[in-house]
């Protein structure tokens, strides 16, 4: 049966025999029947139907038919150009006819193995072999066909193959490496540069020259009896070569009076430090190392007045304390009003901070706020409490909302406090409400000033311009003033003795004039 004829009806037999072969064997593909056709049923015609037709004597070339059941070779073709005209390939699937025992063939009409009438057994040409049927089991120790080797074999002998081949080839390369005719094709990985330099201006290479000119604060309150409080974390920086330490006000209050001070750098070197002066309005304070190195380096100061917003920005300090850690960011607003507590004393700072988004966490109150090229901008003081709604600097955590204290201003007063160990801070002569839900659309001054005096100084700078208890201050300078702690942001930007215009609202009207500014000493 042809392979594809499988699943298909079984064509008819041929109507008259076939012709006995010739002298000369007809090729394959001449051969009748040689496509795989088989008797179609047993009703077929058969010898006896014909007995004026018989069978003629085989021809003098031909092979000799050993009868049905006997060994030797089977009936089939043997070499090239040898065939048969009823014999049909094997069935696929089925076993070869190649060495091995010719099945017995079972003549046309009948079903037994008794030879048909007028053609003997053995006799030529002999009937075609059965025809397999279809899905019917090969017989036991039936091979396969002679192109389709058993997948075990082939895979032994693929496996053998391979050995060879791994053999000689290992014993070809141990020759060419001992003969050194061939090189290693392996490539060595590169090494390390000796020096790696990283650009400047780069988060690394700022923080690593930054880092150094760092300290952590440990700030610890005096007990009764001499011994020690409770305690804090900040951070500070070296401000110049003589060991003065710049950080914030709320940092070290808590060991201002008889409380212990120490100031860690990176390097991992403590020193014990003491306070030179403190602003409580500013939230700055100074700070002197005891014993200080040689060889200090304090970070350049930047000037804040120039950042704009979306410069970058990077913090370091020690938040939850974890000294030396670095963080970046963006100036996210300039002249933010911030009025914060320092969580003990009750006493208030206001600032017009630079807002930023850097990370800023308890702990890294104090630390240095950079420019990308490593200049101090502002001194990072307090964040966004998240659901308090206030400002400060003792709340859960970042929440993208830091305030620095401008580096202008700061430097001022510590230069103020370094020289006079208390602040200074201009002023204008009149008490305003501190609320910022009053509506006035302004800094509404008070109608009665603190402790009962007067809300306007007798000869003060707003007495002399003109200046009434209820009317409501709207600009300061170029800055527009929308409530009190607004108003007192803006006027510490400015310095004692600086004339500044104001512009205020009384009974419907606007009027503009001109303030020279006062100053105050010391905190009260």
């Amino acid at each position: 049966m042809s392979t594809e004829n499988e699943g298909n009806a079984v064509p008819s037999a041929p109507s008259d025999p076939p012709t006995v072969p010739s002298s000369t064997s007809p090729s394959p593909s001449s051969a009748p029947g040689y496509q795989g056709a088989a008797p179609a049923s047993a009703e077929g015609p058969t010898a006896a139907d014909r007995p004026h037709q018989a069978p003629p004597p085989p021809p003098a070339h031909a092979p000799s038919v050993p009868p049905h059941g006997a060994t030797g070779d089977p009936v089939g073709p043997s070499g090239p150009g040898s065939s048969s005209p009823y014999e049909t390939p094997p069935a696929y699937g089925s076993a070869p006819a190649y060495n091995t025992p010719a099945p017995t063939p079972t003549p046309y009409g009948q079903n037994t193995g008794a030879p048909a009438g007028g053609v003997p057994a053995g006799g030529w040409p002999p009937p075609p072999p059965a025809t397999p049927v279809w899905g019917a089991p090969v017989p036991p120790g039936a091979g396969q066909p002679a192109g389709r080797k058993r997948s075990g074999g082939l895979v032994a002998a693929v496996l053998i193959a391979a050995l060879v081949a791994g053999g000689v080839g290992g014993g070809i390369g141990y020759w060419a490496a001992e003969r050194g005719g061939i090189s290693s094709t392996t490539v060595a990985a590169g090494d390390a540069p000796g020096s790696f330099k990283r650009d400047p201006g780069t988060v690394a290479a700022v923080a690593n020259k930054a880092l150094p000119s760092v300290v952590t604060i440990e700030a610890k309150s005096g007990g009764s009896g001499g011994a020690e409080g409770e305690g804090g974390t900040g951070t500070g920086f070296v401000f110049d070569k003589e060991g003065h330490i710049l950080t914030n006000n709320h940092v070290v209050a808590s060991a201002a009076e008889g409380g212990k001070l120490r100031a860690t750098f990176s390097n991992g070197k403590s020193y014990v430090a003491e306070v030179v002066g403190r602003a409580e309005g500013y939230d700055v304070a100074v700070l002197k190392l005891r014993q200080a190195p040689s060889g200090l380096t304090p970070l350049p100061l930047g000037n804040s007045d120039r950042v704009a917003v979306g410069d970058s920005t990077i913090a370091i300090g020690a938040p939850f304390g974890l000294s030396n850690t670095v963080t970046t960011g963006i100036v996210s607003a300039k002249d933010r009003p911030v009025a914060s507590g320092d969580g003990g004393s009750g006493a208030s700072s206001y600032m017009s901070a630079l807002q930023t988004d850097a990370s800023i966490n308890p702990g890294n109150s104090g630390g240095p706020l950079l420019d990308a090229r490593g200049a101090v901008i502002g001194i990072n003081s307090a964040i966004q409490s998240p659901g308090g709604g206030g400002l400060g600097q003792s709340q859960a955590g970042s929440v993208g909302l830091g305030f620095a204290i401008p580096v202008n201003q700061a430097q001022t007063v510590a230069r103020q406090l370094i020289k006079e160990g208390q602040p200074v801070y201009p002023l204008i002569g009149a008490t305003v409400n501190m609320t910022t839900d009053g509506g006035e659309g302004g800094a509404r001054i008070a109608d009665d000033g603190e402790g009962g005096s007067a809300a306007v100084s007798p000869n003060g700078p707003a007495a002399k311009a003109g200046l009434k208890p209820g009317d409501v201050i709207t600009k300061f300078g170029d800055r527009t003033i929308d409530s009190g702690p607004t108003l007192i942001s803006e006027i510490w930007t400015y310095k004692p003795g600086d004339k500044v215009s104001l512009t205020y609202e009384r009974s419907g009207k606007s009027d503009t004039v001109e303030v020279t500014l006062d100053q105050r000493k010391g905190d009260r």
